[in-house]
């Protein structure tokens, strides 16, 4: 789930990391080259292909490290890295030997101490200017739009402010909660949290404790701060899909040699700043917090920020072409991962229906610059994508059919997909979640065969 931050705190090597808990989206900033209906998703995701693997830290299988395979790979790790672009963690990266990167620091966005460099403004964010859109948009011509002046001040979003566990606790029992921690990493389950404030999921919610949270330049900035140690925990930001393809303001008019998607990825933070922004019933009638300007965060490895994955980097090879499976949430990427598809909404039997809610509309509300009509409480988690009369479809289909390659949305008539997150429609002890499907908040069972599934058939070879 897109605010679930106690699933996103361990990096690979099973430390905690929890300022890594931030933010998924935006920092490739106008750098979507060639991604056609994948461009702007930003989930960072690094394929590691080494043996044996993690020889530091790990001991490894030794059967399976003697396996007889047909490569000399013996070992693939996948770092799915929740809400957090390449550039989030390794903006300022420098490969060792003669290996090359592309990101902020190479493309002299940044300098290596993390301040603007001389070509900030490629990175440079912007608002919808009125007269405002009537319906949902994947794009805004120039006169539609002006960069901010200061950018979006960063936000708590779901941050806790108390630790998981409270300082003291016994070592033995923190190494039975979380066995996959080195022992000198046990303590770090104690400390991390935003302990300075009283509630971090309601707007005006800024994170104070970043340096010139109030007044950041437009473009990407350094999680940085005298009270912000490496362990912090800091705000998140949301990635589903309408939002996302907003916030990638994609046009084949803007295609160039060098991106040829058209996806200028420049309307991040306006996107997450205003498509909730009105007071919500789930939350008690306050305004959702959904991140501000935290899209557009970065740590700096120079400075010792991320150093597990840091290592990965140095000591594997790393690839960022993958981004993520689609556009959405963490549920439909899940699902895409496991099983190669979408879901739908079932009977639970295969035979598809439509959800009793949670059916997204993205057309601003009247009077609004981007106000979702549907989207309060994370609420538009179905599309019926076949039909270009349902709101937001033909933006993204029209899209699509400007590509030179016309990518084929693939989507069957009547059925409605998963676009960002519903739970899995079974409970912890295995037992159907029938109250959760019959409010649409749970998907049905479904007798998709898996990737999982279809490799455990197969002889390792």
């Amino acid at each position: 789930m897109e605010h679930t931050w106690q699933q996103r705190k361990k990096d690979q090597y099973g430390k905690e990391s929890k300022r890594e808990s931030k933010s998924e989206l935006g920092l490739r900033a106008k750098r979507n080259a060639g991604m056609g209906a994948r461009v702007g998703a930003s989930l960072l995701s690094l394929l590691l292909a080494a043996g044996p693997a993690f020889s530091q830290s790990s001991t490894v299988d030794s059967k399976a490290d003697h396996q007889k395979t047909k490569t000399p790979i013996k070992h693939v790790i996948v770092i799915i890295g929740e809400n957090r672009t390449f550039d989030h963690v390794f903006a300022t990266y420098v490969p060792r030997n003669k290996d090359s990167v592309k990101n902020l620091l190479s493309e002299h966005i940044i300098n290596p101490d993390g301040s603007p460099g001389k070509d900030f403004k490629k990175a440079e964010q912007f608002e919808a200017v009125k007269p405002f859109k009537t319906k949902y948009f994947v794009s805004l011509s120039a006169n539609e739009k002006k960069p901010y002046v200061i950018l979006p001040e960063p936000t708590l979003n779901f941050a806790p402010t108390k630790p998981t566990f409270p300082a003291g606790t016994l070592l033995n029992f923190l190494a039975a909660i979380e066995p996959s921690l080195d022992h000198d990493d046990l303590s770090l389950l104690t400390t991390g949290a935003a302990t300075e404030f009283t509630e971090t999921f309601v707007l005006p919610d800024p994170d104070t404790r970043i340096t010139n949270f109030d007044k950041l330049p437009n473009g990407p900035f350094q999680l940085k701060g005298n009270a912000l140690p490496y362990d912090s925990y800091t705000g998140d930001t949301t990635h589903r899909l309408y939002e996302m393809w907003q916030q990638s303001d994609c046009d084949v008019a803007n295609a160039t040699n060098s991106n040829p998607s058209g996806c200028l990825s420049d309307l991040y933070p306006f996107v997450i700043v205003n498509y909730t922004n009105q007071p919500d019933p789930a939350s008690g009638g306050a305004i959702d917090d959904n991140g501000g300007g935290n899209s557009m965060a970065f740590y700096n490895v120079q400075s010792g920020d991320a150093p597990a994955l840091k290592r990965l980097a140095d000591q594997y090879s790393m690839n960022d072409n993958f981004h993520q499976s689609v556009m959405g949430g963490t549920g439909a990427n899940h699902v895409m991962l496991g099983t190669g598809d979408a879901i739908f909404w079932s009977d639970g039997k295969g035979k598809a229906t439509k959800p009793p809610s949670h059916i997204a509309n993205p057309d601003p509300i009247p009077g609004t610059d981007d106000v979702y009509t549907v989207d309060l409480n994370f609420d538009g988690n179905f599309t019926e994508c076949a039909d270009p009369n349902e709101p937001g479809v033909d933006a993204v289909r029209d899209y699509l059919e400007s590509l030179p390659y016309h990518p084929n949305p693939r989507c069957k008539p009547e059925h409605f997909y998963m676009i960002n997150n519903d739970s899995p429609g079974f409970l912890p002890d295995g037992t159907v979640d029938t109250a959760g499907i019959a409010k649409g908040g749970s998907v049905p069972p479904t007798n998709v065969r898996t990737i999982g599934e279809a490799l455990n058939e197969r002889e390792i070879s």
